[in-house]
């Protein structure tokens, strides 16, 4: 097996992370993945705004969680058991699980492909990041985030033009050390039809 495809079999999201900030080389070379992702007709539109404010991350990775309404786990219907989810565990009040490093992704209000230009630049910067000892956990609806006047505040701050929305964020992180590695489910049979 290809290098590339045991880093894609590897990979899983990590919601607990150390303390310690990511290497700059190491953040350099995942957003050169995202850069370097597919867009929808080569528009680029994609912003990746990073913001390494241990403050900042977590005060909008609160509102992100108060303006949230995650449908909540049940015993049979849940995302994680290994590292909860805010779906699993209605404690956690810091969307953004303390990550040091918060992506958020912008893209044009009325691009017909703007969260797909999104979702693909965080598939390859998840999996640049996993290739780098790096865990990663994307959020998809970034503007609850800035739903309130800090998160307005930190917008203009951060220049980000009117005709763009914070589409999703993601998470770069250390994994805390010693958890051992969230375990893959299964693959599904039958999901590849052959006509």
């Amino acid at each position: 097996m290809g290098e590339l495809m045991e880093t894609i079999m590897h990979r899983r999201a990590i919601r607990r992370f150390d303390t310690r900030q990511i290497e700059e080389a190491a953040l350099q070379e995942i957003l050169q993945a995202g850069l370097y992702a597919p867009s929808a007709g080569g528009k680029q539109g994609v912003i990746l705004v990073v913001c390494q404010d241990k403050e900042v991350n977590e005060r909008l990775g609160r509102i992100k969680r108060a303006n949230s309404n995650p449908h909540m786990a049940t015993a049979t219907s849940y995302v994680s058991k290994e590292q909860p989810s805010i779906a699993d565990d209605p404690n956690i009040k810091n969307v953004f699980y303390d990550a040091p490093t918060v992506i958020t992704m912008f893209a044009p209000k009325n691009f017909l492909f703007a969260a797909e230009d999104c979702a693909v630049a965080a598939e390859n910067m998840m999996l640049a990041a996993d290739s780098l000892g790096i865990g990663s956990c994307y959020l998809g609806q970034g503007w609850p985030a800035f739903a309130d006047p800090y998160g307005q505040e930190i917008l203009k701050k951060w220049n980000i033009r009117t005709d763009y929305y914070a589409v999703m964020q993601l998470l770069l992180g250390y994994p805390r050390e010693g958890d051992p590695h969230p375990t893959g489910k299964p693959r599904k049979n039958d999901r590849v039809l052959r006509v």
